[in-house]
């Protein structure tokens, strides 16, 4: 009975092509272990975090030692809401900085290089997994710098996204609109907001679709990337609103401010890995992407002639014996005859 109700939900599963399609995309990301290489990605992304603020750092300094009436503001006002000699043993750490902005940059390019790697790395190994590519085995070099340039083509792509982030922003702003004089257009504000959720989906898309296409070892068809990315794209932007509601909430309070924003950083980027991932399974799923069905080839045929030898009983022994006397008999009777 429980074989005819299984049978009977797979083939409900079946009669719906969207449904069969997700059931089977689930199946593959669970048996290509999604969670586990979203969560290793997560770790080389916090671990790449810590030179990026390294060389956020630099060149802050760089621009502070050209400003020294900056600098001293930005001293002047550490004092002033630290308490006791706290502000002075800050201002001392500023001004540390700053005199060595040139060797930090330069060790957190280096390190932020290598972090950077090891996650480009992860990512495109996660990808491949999910569309089960066999790839050959490489050098070491050639797969790093095929790594470089996958991570330089991905932070164009992050590039291309924000600026059409920032050009959403600012051609459907409020100022434009004040200057064009719709402020007062019915209808104004949402269309400002549809406007701008739609150039965020677009942008969203287009990083989506270049990732699960270009970073996989081995090349895979755009089109289905690019659907792969229409899913994807808006999942992420509903996580987005969420995530920031999520730190609007933490903010409020001081352990919140402490640990809140990395826990949510945290939670953020390995959600965002696995709508990634999911996606990419997606993508491998998809009808035009699924591989023929080989038959196995028969066994080989083996010609093996029989030769059975059966043994005569007595009584059929004796009739036969008395058959050929009787013919014998006969033949020499005929004989003399003639």
């Amino acid at each position: 009975m429980f074989d005819s109700i299984v049978t009977g939900v797979e083939q409900r599963i079946r009669a719906r092509p969207w449904l069969d399609h997700l059931v089977r995309a689930a199946a593959r990301y669970r048996r290509q272990r999604g969670d586990y290489y979203a969560a290793g990605i997560t770790y080389f992304t916090v671990l790449s975090v810590f030179p990026l603020l390294m060389v956020a750092f630099a060149v802050a300094g760089v621009f502070l030692s050209s400003n020294p009436d900056l600098l001293l503001t930005l001293q002047d006002k550490i004092v002033e809401i630290s308490p006791g000699s706290f502000g002075e043993q800050v201002t001392d750490l500023v001004d540390r900085a700053v005199a060595s902005r040139g060797t930090v940059g330069v060790l957190g390019l280096l390190v932020g290089l290598y972090t950077g790697l090891g996650w480009m790395s992860n990512l495109r190994a996660a990808l491949t997994e999910q569309w089960e590519q066999k790839t050959p085995a490489r050098p070491l070099w050639r797969t790093k710098l095929s790594d470089l340039g996958a991570l330089i083509g991905l932070g164009l792509a992050f590039v291309v996204s924000l600026g059409l982030s920032a050009l959403a922003s600012s051609a459907l702003g409020p100022q434009v609109l004040a200057g064009l004089d719709l402020v007062h257009l019915p209808g104004a504000e949402l269309l400002l907001t549809a406007g701008s959720i739609l150039l965020g989906l677009v942008a969203s898309w287009a990083v989506f679709a270049w990732i699960i296409a270009r970073l996989p070892r081995e090349p895979v068809t755009l089109a289905s990337a690019a659907k792969a990315g229409a899913l994807a794209a808006p999942v992420f932007e509903v996580f987005k609103i969420v995530a920031s509601i999520y730190l609007q909430w933490v903010s409020s309070s001081p352990a919140g401010v402490a640990f809140g924003s990395i826990i949510g950083f945290m939670v953020f980027t390995y959600t965002t890995y696995r709508i990634t991932l999911f996606a990419t399974a997606w993508a491998a799923t998809a009808v035009e992407n699924e591989p023929d069905t080989e038959l196995p080839a028969p066994a080989p045929a083996v010609i093996a002639p029989r030769v059975g030898v059966h043994d005569a009983s007595w009584g059929v022994g004796a009739v036969l014996f008395g058959l050929g006397a009787l013919v014998a008999l006969g033949l020499s009777r005929l004989r003399r005859l003639r």
